[in-house]
């Protein structure tokens, strides 16, 4: 059992790192190749080259009568983007002595992450499986949307010829293989849960969690190794805020009866949310600093984050 989950995890985390960054590709190839807005381009990129792990990892979570999973991986992923993520991308930058700087039109989006996670915490202390919770969630999700529309200029692209042959098709190919490789991942982790007698939400912060950051690990790496650093942190913005108003809306959504599933304690996940909520306060302040002069990347907040992430498992595990 133990080596075919292994089996499972392993190849379920390979196949996310390979599927989202091919799903990444093909969408900004479609998005040019049909002449799709600015807008369009941006959030189907968000949506699904960011957040589709954790929110498929959390559908099939659901559909397996194991909700509670689903509140661990929305909280791992978002301390993982930007405690682990973050905190690595900075390190590297520091060791490299690199000054860094951010864009001007980050402000808004910051504001926009601090607010979503203040209502991801309130939504989760009150009752996350709650359908009108969902609701809740998804209507802030149209509104940043919708915000993100009227910011941006709304022109449609001009259509560009690619070389890239069959784009549509390989665009679904691979949605497909990401569907694949996150039923793998939410396979293993119902192994463990099943074989092991580990909390439901110590697994969707761990297996789902880190198995679904994979591809914002993996991405920040390179980005940051390509110089492109400011491109990190806009990514772990989306994926937060995805995370925590379309993700964390799955669980309501399939429990029509409002009934809380059994397993969730929210006293045990205080520290936890507080953890989150600090160091995304601190993550915004940082990058609203360095948005107003340019900073040398710090490696005492590098060591602060990464430092954040390793106590947060500590917490999970109790």
């Amino acid at each position: 059992m133990v080596t075919i989950t292994s089996l499972y995890i392993l190849s379920g985390v390979v196949l996310v790192w390979l599927s989202a960054e091919k799903l990444e590709r093909y969408s900004i190839a479609s998005a040019s190749k049909y002449g799709i807005s600015p807008f369009l381009i941006g959030s189907t990129i968000i949506a699904f080259g960011t957040s589709a792990p954790e929110m498929l990892t959390s559908l099939f979570a659901v559909l397996d009568n194991k909700p509670v999973m689903v509140v661990g991986n929305v909280i791992g992923s978002n301390i993982a983007n930007i405690a682990l993520v973050f905190g690595l991308t900075l390190g590297i930058l520091s060791i490299k002595s690199k000054n860094i700087s951010s864009t001007s039109k980050v402000s808004l989006n910051l504001f926009i992450l601090i607010l979503s996670t203040f209502l991801l915490l309130i939504i989760i202390a009150l009752d996350p499986f709650n359908f009108y919770s969902s609701i809740i969630l998804l209507i802030s999700l149209i509104i940043v949307l919708l915000i993100w529309y009227k910011k941006s200029d709304g022109k449609i692209e001009e259509k560009q010829t690619s070389k890239e042959k069959l784009v549509l098709f390989k665009l679904i190919l691979s949605l497909i293989s990401l569907i694949f490789a996150t039923w793998l991942i939410t396979q293993g982790a119902l192994n463990i849960l099943n074989n092991f007698g580990i909390e439901q939400l110590f697994v969707g912060y761990t297996v789902l969690a880190i198995g679904t950051s994979i591809p914002e690990i993996a991405a920040s790496f390179a980005l940051t190794l390509k110089g492109r650093y400011e491109a990190v942190a806009g990514t772990i913005i989306g994926s937060n805020i995805f995370n925590g108003l379309l993700v964390m809306a799955i669980p309501g959504l399939f429990n029509r009866n409002n009934i809380l599933p059994t397993g969730f304690e929210y006293q045990i996940w205080i520290p936890l949310l507080l953890l989150l909520l600090a160091v995304t306060i601190i993550f915004c302040i940082y990058i609203f600093l360095i948005n107003k002069r340019e900073r040398k990347a710090s490696m005492l907040l590098a060591i602060f984050l990464i430092s954040s992430y390793f106590l947060s498992l500590a917490l999970a595990y109790k």
